[in-house]
């Protein structure tokens, strides 16, 4: 007979330090996104409830099938503060898997955010609290809780792979995973590109409008030839 493993819950992981989070919350999604290699990014159809919701923490990682939130439950039960539930839902809004009650919850418990690839309901009330819930859509019907899924395993939500315990960051512009042992590499990287993109700002508003690298770049891609100019 094959050794079957029957684990759905793992309760130990490794996180990213939260000196490390605190460092990664001062940079947008998208300042890291770029770093990362524009990779990491979670699909666009997974967005903030609020333009103004922002979070930033180890990630915990579930499992469900559509349309059942027991193992979402799971997750609420075993996370530590700071952490960002991230929910492979696949894409499924057909019924929410989340609502005013369970984002509640978490933010009691003092749980940093939660990211779905799914539909969530209660949305004026979830804004209302200000606490940050991430998803692929709106659906006022109710989730089942019969269905075992997994927590904390690795998962791959709206396209990005992620380990639990990677970094999470999210805003505005969408959510982007940092893998855990990358992210102090991928922090200085990221306040080198923020001091240059400041930088160029600052130029533009002075009148130097021109991207410096743009002819460059047209010559390479064969748009102008050698020695023309715009």
């Amino acid at each position: 007979m094959p050794n079957v493993d029957n684990t759905f819950i793992k309760r130990d992981i490794t996180r990213v330090s939260p000196e490390l989070v605190t460092q990664a919350a001062e940079f947008q999604a998208a300042i890291l996104a770029d770093v990362a290699g524009r990779r990491g990014t979670l699909h666009g159809r997974v967005k903030p409830l609020a333009a103004s919701m922002k979070v930033a923490g180890p990630a915990i990682t579930v499992e469900v099938r559509p349309g059942d939130n027991l193992a979402i439950h799971a997750a609420l039960a075993i996370a530590q503060p700071g952490d960002v539930i991230v929910v492979d839902g696949k894409g499924d809004i057909s019924c929410a898997l989340i609502g005013e009650i369970m984002s509640t919850q978490a933010k009691a418990s003092g749980i940093a955010g939660i990211i779905i690839d799914g539909a969530v309901r209660d949305a004026d009330a979830i804004c209302e609290s200000a606490f940050p819930v991430f998803s692929a859509g709106l659906n006022p019907c109710g989730p089942t809780k019969s269905i075992a899924g997994r927590v904390n395993f690795p998962t791959s939500v709206a396209g990005a792979a992620i380990e639990p315990g990677d970094l999470i960051v999210a805003d505005a512009d969408g959510v982007v995973v940092l893998p855990r042992e990358a992210v102090p590499a991928l922090l200085v990287q990221a306040q080198k590109k923020l001091d240059g993109e400041n930088k160029r700002l600052a130029g533009i508003r002075e009148g130097d409008i021109r991207a410096p690298w743009l002819e460059n770049a047209l010559r390479a891609a064969g748009m102008l030839s050698e020695g023309e100019n715009l």
